[in-house]
């Protein structure tokens, strides 16, 4: 029997750059970053710079969409993805073939600090708002959560393809949602993580990371055995290491990093990556991480971008956020600059994108790295027919 192969149905991002793949694309072809100064914001005695959602834009979108009443901000955030997401494709959410992963790093969490008439305190928990979103598309299936720090978008688009290929399902809906908080913004800056300036991924003067709000869908689909002619968007492979350095401090010999690269790179040529879509938090210790792995993996001539600068790290969202904006690219035949970026800062020479470049390639590779040392590469691929759809692109 053949491998099944998985492709991607269609996408939907919601950011204080736009409410669509579309829109959000143009945003940041554009060089618009949704990042803000905050002073005052909750309360909070420290500024930071972050992208916010407009939640009163978010609350009247979800009113012509038909959501009603009953769900936490979150809640508003997830279903209104899946549901612009759904209105692409002919999936049908409430079949038993189809799953709903959810990918959050912190979900409700907010409620404990200001509980929601109406809505029970259990929904902190991450399976019961998994519940709550899937009963509210009609679907059956008991939801699966994925949380696992910043890899939690790649790790669950690798559990999607999983599940697809080995025949569990046909189509597995995945959205990656985080939304911010005076829990979280005061638990990075307890770290002295977070950067009181828009962040420089990889650049020599950079200061930390930038928090962002987003939800982000991914459906992913098993392909027809005998597809119409046209390009589609195939999921290669995907690989998690951990190399349990430190539980916030990643490996200086970026292990973990280099062994996900390794794995997803078999019989894959570096010359035909469009481009490495990097984590670049921004952070001294994360992208120095990044670059000797990306040096190690042998990719150091590849292009090297961080999409950061645009809306922040966006946590639960971020792998698939990123994702979708790297495909777009690639359809466009751009490699994204990385915004914030001038001088290398690095120990290792990867070819960072200061600025948008044109490609001709059809594939590139996405990193997500996280606390505890957790790892994560997925490689993805545009194919024109199905006799290569498992092949490496050889297009120049």
């Amino acid at each position: 029997m053949a491998e099944r192969v998985v492709q991607v149905a269609a996408t939907n991002i919601i950011s204080p750059l736009g409410l669509t793949a579309e829109a959000n694309y143009a945003a940041v072809k554009r060089g618009e970053s949704a990042l803000r100064r905050y002073e005052g914001k909750w309360g909070l005695p420290e500024p930071f710079v972050a992208s916010l959602t407009d939640r009163n834009q978010i609350a009247g979108e979800c009113e012509r969409e038909g959501i009603g009443q009953g769900y936490t901000y979150f809640e508003q955030m997830l279903i209104l993805s899946i549901v612009r997401a759904l209105r692409f494709t002919d999936v049908d959410i409430t079949s038993p073939r189809t799953l709903l992963i959810l990918s959050t790093t912190k979900g409700n969490i907010d409620l404990m600090r200001q509980p929601q008439e109406g809505i029970p305190m259990e929904r902190i928990q991450l399976g019961e708002t998994a519940r709550v979103v899937a009963r509210f598309f009609g679907n059956r299936n008991q939801p699966v959560v994925v949380s696992n720090a910043c890899i939690s978008g790649a790790t669950a688009q690798i559990e999607a393809a999983r599940l697809i290929k080995s025949g569990s399902f046909d189509s597995v809906v995945v959205c990656g949602a985080d939304v911010q908080s005076p829990f979280i913004i005061t638990g990075f800056q307890s770290l002295k993580a977070l950067s009181a300036q828009p962040c420089r991924p990889f650049d020599e003067d950079r200061t930390g990371i930038n928090l962002g709000e987003a939800a982000a869908t991914i459906i992913y689909k098993v392909a027809p055995q005998n597809p119409p002619k046209g390009d589609t968007w195939q999921y290669f492979r995907g690989c998690m290491r951990n190399d349990a350095y430190h539980i916030s401090s990643p490996s200086r010999e970026g292990e973990g990093c280099y062994r996900a690269m390794h794995c997803v790179m078999q019989g894959v040529e570096a010359k035909n990556l469009a481009f490495v879509n990097a984590h670049g938090t921004g952070t001294f210790f994360n992208d120095e991480m990044e670059a000797v792995a990306i040096g190690r993996a042998g990719l150091g001539q590849v292009p090297v971008n961080s999409l950061k600068g645009y809306v922040g790290h966006t946590m639960g969202a971020a792998g698939v956020l990123e994702t979708i904006l790297s495909m777009a690219a690639v359809d466009d035949g751009l490699v994204l600059g990385t915004r914030g970026f001038e001088s290398l800062g690095v120990s290792s020479e990867v070819s960072v994108s200061a600025h948008h470049r044109q490609t001709r390639e059809r594939a590139f590779l996405k990193l997500m790295s996280g606390f505890g040392g957790c790892n994560a590469a997925l490689l993805l691929k545009k194919t024109k027919t199905a006799s290569n759809r498992c092949k490496p692109s050889q297009h120049r």
